[in-house]
């Protein structure tokens, strides 16, 4: 097994900022039907940055590592930053190229934080969110 595969299954078994933020700043929930993987993040936003950024739900390895390491990676960030980052920054992060029929698992966590940014900028959603 490689190193990025047990990352994955680490992630899967022991993941980062699992659980809820009381009073976050926005939440937004996204469902995979064809996986069934539920995921709702959370995210504390002040002074346009990411302090603190949590997650809940249950799903596959990928979808659930995903979300612990996207979580990971948001917190500091700026909006502007996060408004840019897609399926290859996703990709890079997690270490593995899931193909394309894991590829709705493991985006579903950035899908899901890049409709709350837009939804706490009162904006509209993006076509390239959309395609995630």
């Amino acid at each position: 097994m490689n190193i990025y595969a047990e990352e994955i299954i680490s992630h899967y078994e022991h993941p980062h900022n699992k659980g809820k933020i009381a009073n976050a700043s926005v939440d937004f929930h996204e469902y995979n039907p064809t996986c069934g993987d539920d995921i709702t993040v959370y995210l504390d936003i002040r002074d346009g940055k990411v302090r603190d950024a949590k997650f809940d739900g249950q799903g596959c390895a990928i979808s659930m590592a995903s979300a612990s390491m996207l979580t990971d990676e948001i917190k500091g960030k700026s909006m502007a930053e996060l408004e840019k980052t897609g399926v290859k920054e996703l990709i890079e992060l997690i270490g593995i190229d899931p193909g394309p029929a894991r590829l709705k698992c493991a985006t579903l966590s950035l899908k899901a934080i890049k409709k709350a940014l837009f939804l706490y900028q009162h904006k509209e959603v993006d076509d390239s969110t959309k395609e995630l």
